[in-house]
Order: structure tokens, then C-alpha cells, then sequence
């Protein structure tokens, strides 16, 4: 008879013994991915709710002052966003799980899991509470202690104060204290802040870091995209256990009623078809169908090829305005091309592939492509050769074709992806699976921009050849229209202007734009 005994934990438990799957592996990866947990929650706070974001972070030693390597270090990051609803603070933070992004809709966060386990991660590295203090603008600001009943997956609050807010401030504060290698760490977070620059140039972003250097990321444009929607689902993103909640929870009284208000785009016509076909009478009552009929209707879904695809207007793409002036305004290239493609569909969820080409100024010259990954505006850093961009730039692009020697030029390939589902490899959210269809939008987005770069080198290697032309043309002619003018005899020299300006083929304003594009 086995002796194994069999017992249940709860999610926050299983997180606890399994660190490395939330990306909180060493120190250094831990302090990296709770500044990108607690940054992203602070974007979202500002973002779904129209507000340009205006974000403060400051990590300080708590040993030796000034220290940068392995030690305790405090997070803390500030908002202007709208606050969590007092009831749900402790919940939102201190319980894996717990959250409003579980919801078919755009948004940086997927799993609901990055800020409870940076709060987790600390205490059970420092055995400090995390404290918060938040508001959404209503006569009261709530201030909290909080840990993290690991073993139930409950928050314990151990302080609860309540201030008045006279001046209706709305917003979040966090503070953790985690064990962490800012040495490690520190080239990531600037570069992840640099990154999230670029797709936020409507944000204001402070950093003060242990030593007390300031480094600000100014906003250079005032407005927001416009924010993201919630959505139903599609029909071919749909399985069985998705069906079923939503019979459970339908006020529908027939099977008609029921496709045409539950699903993403089906129309009364297009659901009478599909019923027909899949054997089911549009007058069936949805909490009637069996477990076998549940499942046929979905398998049914999958092949019925008359549903029409996903719309993206639930989508918040950056748009090419805005992702010109991040590139800009951080990399300041000498020419930048920003395609935002078509809206597509991966098995029925809409996606916007966007993607930025830029060349010469201040990217450095690696002698290898820089590329800059962002899904839902999240800077991807980590595992970056495991990405579908990566493979598509390396190897789906062949860059002489575009008048690009990869070896000595600088050049920058940034690629966004925005989707109510982003196909992530992994619960730390570094890299994105190969999905056939993604792979097509980015790599036909990239070459769309690489046309638009190859004709500009074409350009400016044109001027760059007719200036050497001119330039012999300058030396030399002089001296011809001195030596025949005392051939003949004349005073004065004939005026060669005119000739050198009859042989020009680009004039100056050619050369400028040739430097701006």
C-alpha cells in the first residue's frame, strides 16, 4: 500500500516554491522585475483611464549608503493614476490572483501576478511589509501594511490608517523592501526604462537611483492613444470551459439570443446558419444542452468558416505619430520609417503588428542589429534570440536587399505587438511564441520600412557621389577658366557658376531631406 501522502497549495504557495516561473530567480533578476511589475501596474492605473502618467521611482539601499551590490533595497514608485477602490487594496496586492486584468482586453498585465509577487518576493527575502498608499480622488486617502498569508493566499493587514484629501489626489504609492544586486541589475532597469520611453512619449518618468543620480524621461507629446475596450470573445477562440461559464451565467433564454450577445461578431443571420449546421435548433434553451452538445457546438466553431473575423477596434495601438516621436526623441536617429499594419487575427484574437526602422545619428554602431521588442507596450528584454522578432530580423530579412551592410551599420529595429492576447512563452512575459500570423505582420511591416530606408541610402549615397563630382568640378575649373583667360588674353577670368550650376543634380534642399528622413 503507498505511504504518499496527498495534500493541496494555494497559488501564492506554489509561487513561492517556484520563484524562477515569475522571473524572481537571483537577486538581480527579482529587483529588475519588481520595477517592471510596479511600473506597468502604474501605466495601466493612467492609461485605461486617460490619464497622461506622470511616474516616480526611486530604489535606495537600506545598508551602507550609496551601496550598489547585493543587499536589501527599497522600491518605491508613485503614480498619478486612478487608484485602487479601498475595499480591494489588500486583495489587489496580497492575494496571487486577485485583479481587474482578467478581462478580454488590451493591457500590459496578463496573469494579475507581477506586483503580489514582488510583494511576495520581498517578504520573503526581508520579512518586511509592503506598504501602500492609495486614492481615487474621493474625500479619503488609505494607507496600508500588508503581508501575504502564503499558505492560504490571503492579505493580512497589519495597519490601516485614513487621511483627508482635501485636494482629491488620485493615485498610487508602493513601497517593498527586497533583498537585490542593483549592480546586476541597474544596466537593465535603465535600459527597460529607455525602452518604455520610446512607447510612452506621453509619459513623464522620474528615477532617482541608490546613489541619488536623477534621470528624468520627459513627455513630448500630450496626447494618449486612445484606450483600450473590453471585448466578447470570438467563436474560434473559443473552447469548451469558456462556453460553459458563460451558459452558466447567460440570462438567454434561446440559443439564437445567446450566440448573437455572447460572441464577438455574429450577427442574427450568421448565428441562424452556424445553429443549423451545427444541429442545433436556434430555440434551444443554452442552459439545456448537455456536456456532448457543449462540446460539439465548440468543435463546431472551430471549422464553421462563415464567422467573421475579429475587429480590432477594442485595440489600443501606439500609432506611427506617437512611435516616430518616442524613436526620436530617444534614439534621435538620422532617419526613422514607422509602419503600423492592418489589423490581424491569430486564432481569434485581433492583434496590430507596428514596426519602426531607424538608421544612422545616435544608434550606435554594434556591427549587429539593435532590436527593441514591446508587447502591449511592454519593453521585452530577456531571452531575446527565443523571440519571433529575432528570428525574423536574423534570418527573414535579407538586409542587403535594402542597401544595409548589417556589419557596420547603425541600424534599429523596433517591433510592437498589441493584443487582448499576447501569445507569451513563458509567465515572465520576455518572449513571444512563433505564431504563424504574427510572424507574416512583422516581417511584411519590416520590410515596408526597409523600402523606405533602402530608398533613402540610395538618396544619400546619390548626394554623397555628386558632392565628390562637384568637388573636382570646384578645383579644378578655377584654374581651366584662369588659364584660358590668359590664352585670350582677357582681364578677368569667365564667371563659372553658372556651368557648376548646370551640372548639379541635387541642391541643397535635397541634402537636407535626405538627412532628416
Amino acid at each position: 500500500m503507498s505511504k504518499e501522502e496527498f495534500y493541496e497549495i494555494s497559488p501564492a504557495d506554489f509561487f513561492y516554491r517556484n520563484k524562477d516561473l515569475a522571473g524572481f530567480s537571483n537577486p538581480a533578476r527579482a529587483l529588475y522585475s519588481t520595477v517592471r511589475e510596479l511600473v506597468e501596474n502604474s501605466f495601466d492605473a493612467c492609461e485605461l483611464h486617460s490619464i497622461l502618467p506622470d511616474i516616480y521611482l526611486r530604489i535606495s539601499h537600506e545598508g551602507a549608503e550609496g551601496g550598489e551590490g547585493v543587499g536589501i533595497y527599497a522600491v518605491r514608485v508613485a503614480d498619478n493614476g486612478s487608484g485602487i477602490p479601498a475595499r480591494h487594496i489588500p486583495h489587489a496586492l496580497a492575494q496571487v490572483f486577485y485583479g481587474s486584468k482578467y478581462r478580454l482586453r488590451q493591457s500590459r498585465g496578463t496573469f494579475g501576478l507581477g506586483g503580489t509577487m514582488a510583494i511576495l518576493y520581498g517578504q520573503i527575502t526581508t520579512n518586511n511589509a509592503v506598504h501602500v498608499i492609495s486614492s481615487t480622488g474621493t474625500p479619503v486617502i488609505h494607507e496600508y501594511e500588508l503581508l501575504v498569508d502564503i499558505q492560504r493566499n490571503k492579505p493580512v493587514v497589519l495597519k490601516h490608517r485614513t487621511y483627508r484629501n482635501d485636494k482629491r489626489w488620485h493615485g498610487t504609492v508602493i513601497e517593498i523592501k527586497l533583498d537585490g544586486d542593483y549592480l546586476r541589475a541597474g544596466p537593465k532597469i535603465l535600459e527597460y526604462l529607455k525602452q518604455t520611453a520610446i512607447v510612452t512619449p506621453y509619459a513623464k518618468l522620474t528615477f532617482v537611483d541608490p546613489k541619488g543620480r536623477l534621470y528624468r524621461f520627459e513627455r513630448v507629446a500630450s496626447e494618449l492613444p486612445s484606450p483600450p475596450k473590453e471585448t466578447k470573445p470570438h467563436p474560434y477562440g473559443s473552447d469548451v470551459e469558456t462556453v460553459k461559464r458563460i451558459i452558466s451565467g447567460t440570462t438567454c433564454k434561446d440559443m439564437l439570443n445567446f450566440m448573437t450577445t455572447h460572441f464577438h461578431r455574429v450577427g442574427p443571420v450568421i448565428a441562424k446558419r452556424f445553429l443549423e449546421s451545427a444541429g442545433i435548433p436556434p430555440s434551444r434553451r443554452p442552459n439545456k444542452l448537455s456536456t456532448d452538445e457543449v462540446v460539439k457546438l465548440v468543435q463546431h466553431m472551430k471549422c464553421f468558416p462563415d464567422f467573421r473575423p475579429p475587429t480590432a477596434d477594442c485595440l489600443s495601438p501606439l500609432g506611427e505619430d506617437l512611435l516616430r516621436a518616442g524613436i526620436k526623441k530617444e534614439l534621435n536617429p538620422e532617419f526613422v520609417s514607422v509602419k503600423q499594419r492592418a489589423p490581424s487575427v491569430y486564432s481569434g484574437f485581433p492583434f496590430i503588428v507596428e514596426v519602426g526602422v531607424a538608421y544612422g545619428g545616435g544608434i550606435p554602431q554594434t556591427g549587429e542589429i539593435s532590436l527593441y521588442r514591446f508587447a502591449n507596450r511592454i519593453p521585452l528584454l530577456y531571452d531575446e534570440s527565443s523571440d519571433v522578432s529575432w528570428d525574423v530580423v536574423h534570418n527573414g530579412i535579407n538586409w542587403k536587399h535594402y542597401n544595409v551592410d548589417v556589419p557596420n551599420a547603425p541600424l534599429a529595429v523596433l517591433v510592437h505587438i498589441c493584443s487582448t492576447k499576447i501569445p507569451y512563452r513563458s509567465v515572465g512575459k520576455e518572449f513571444i511564441a512563433d505564431v504563424p500570423e504574427i510572424r507574416r505582420e512583422i516581417l511584411n511591416g519590416i520590410r515596408d520600412a526597409a523600402r523606405e530606408l533602402s530608398i533613402s541610402l540610395s538618396r544619400r549615397q546619390a548626394i554623397e557621389s555628386e558632392k565628390r563630382r562637384l568637388d573636382v568640378f570646384e578645383k579644378f575649373l578655377p584654374k581651366i577658366a584662369k588659364f584660358s583667360a590668359e590664352i585670350i588674353e582677357r582681364n578677368e577670368p569667365p564667371d563659372i557658376r553658372p556651368l557648376l550650376k548646370s551640372v548639379m543634380k541635387y541642391g541643397p534642399e535635397e541634402d537636407r531631406k535626405s538627412c532628416e528622413e
